[in-house]
């Protein structure tokens, strides 16, 4: 199944890492002004080659070794969740969104420290602004109602929301356990949106216990470099 091939290839990357790449005012409103020609372009969705260029490197985020993630598990199909009031998170599990991005990349990051359990996974997603801010605004309603759901076969469990990253336009935080034949596993989603492109963050801790944590390192460093190429 691809929920199980997801937590796989997450666990052999974190064995032997991956092929390190490079108040509202009260009153009255005054009309809001037409955005300039340039920033009209700036929300335009990046292509697949400006988020390649934007994705971390080693280079960028000391301590980790960080590598590609193969395509087959950032499936393009969606997969139907259960219940479907769930869909929008269990969708972000393999990067997807609805409606879709029009480019996505993805890099897998394992840090140096061999006592570090805590695996990590960086996606880029390329939108329309509009749709961009319906996917943030969709996981935000369902990591607020959604409790657990079915999803490739597996259950995940505990979904609450957690305080948003201070970064980009706006972002949204929530963790989930995952129940994979008997493992559960804690994982953690910060999804920011910068302009039109959607940066995700997903933290899994391979050895169980509490939620991970994205570090607040990585997200600055990733959100910075989206924020120069748009």
């Amino acid at each position: 199944m691809v929920g199980i091939g997801v937590t796989a290839a997450l666990t052999a990357t974190a064995a032997c890492g991956g092929q390190d790449t490079d108040d509202k005012s009260s009153g009255s409103k005054k009309p809001a002004a037409k955005a300039s020609p340039a920033a009209q372009e700036a929300l335009k969705p990046l292509t697949e080659a400006q988020l390649t260029k934007a994705a971390i490197t080693k280079a960028d985020v000391k301590g980790y070794r960080v590598g590609d993630t193969p395509d087959d598990e950032i499936p393009e199909v969606s997969v139907p969740a259960k219940p479907a009031t769930c869909q929008a998170i269990a969708d972000m599990f393999l990067l997807g969104t609805e409606p879709n991005a029009t480019a996505r990349v993805s890099r897998s990051l394992t840090s140096l420290e061999r006592t570090d359990g805590t695996l990590l996974r960086m996606g880029l997603l390329a939108h329309k602004e509009a749709d961009a801010k319906k996917v943030v605004a969709d996981l935000r309603t369902q990591s607020e109602k959604c409790n657990s759901y079915e999803h490739t076969d597996y259950q995940y469990t505990g979904v609450k929301p957690l305080k948003a990253p201070d970064f980009g336009d706006e972002a949204v935080s929530y963790t989930m356990t995952s129940d994979i034949d008997g493992d559960k596993i804690p994982v953690t989603y910060s999804v920011v949106r910068s302009g039109s492109t959607l940066v995700v963050f997903y933290a899994m801790n391979a050895l169980g216990g509490k939620a991970p944590e994205v570090p607040a390192a990585v997200m600055e460093a990733q959100v910075t470099k989206v924020e120069k190429a748009a």
